[in-house]
């Protein structure tokens, strides 16, 4: 089921592993004209840089370029606040994973700009059925 996770964000916890949560929000996010302009993979990172362990975690940056083009024209500036980041990790419970979308409304927001706001609506109305494609994708 879809929530509000934080203030600024949207998930949902699916019984999928790693692998297959990030394989599966890949697909959903290109069903819904998302490109991924950056993975981060965080536990690399981790492991490479402070030399600890961390869970799978990915950061996928992803962007739709008719709607970013609509902000950037709208806001020059937006871009410090895009591309909409979506995260996918490993859950406590074995099998399952945490996928998650940053709120663009919330994000949005801060520009105090009244035209950004039907462009955000209309992401987080795309990245809500991006987690929603997530949990219903057969296993």
């Amino acid at each position: 089921m879809i929530s509000q996770t934080t203030r600024y964000g949207i998930g949902t916890t699916v019984p999928l592993d790693y692998d297959a949560a990030v394989s599966r929000t890949k697909d959903a996010l290109a069903a819904e004209g998302f490109g991924v302009l950056a993975e981060i993979d965080v536990a690399a990172t981790m492991k490479k840089k402070l030399g600890v362990d961390f869970r799978p975690y990915v950061i996928l940056g992803a962007c739709n370029p008719p709607l970013a083009h609509k902000a950037l024209s709208a806001e020059r500036d937006i871009g410090l606040l895009l591309p909409c980041n979506v995260i996918v990790y490993a859950d406590d419970t074995p099998g399952h994973s945490i996928v998650a979308a940053m709120d663009p409304v919330e994000a949005l927001h801060l520009t105090g700009n009244d035209e950004i706001r039907p462009i955000a609506e209309d992401v987080r109305t795309r990245l809500t059925r991006v987690l929603q494609a997530v949990e219903r994708l057969p296993g």
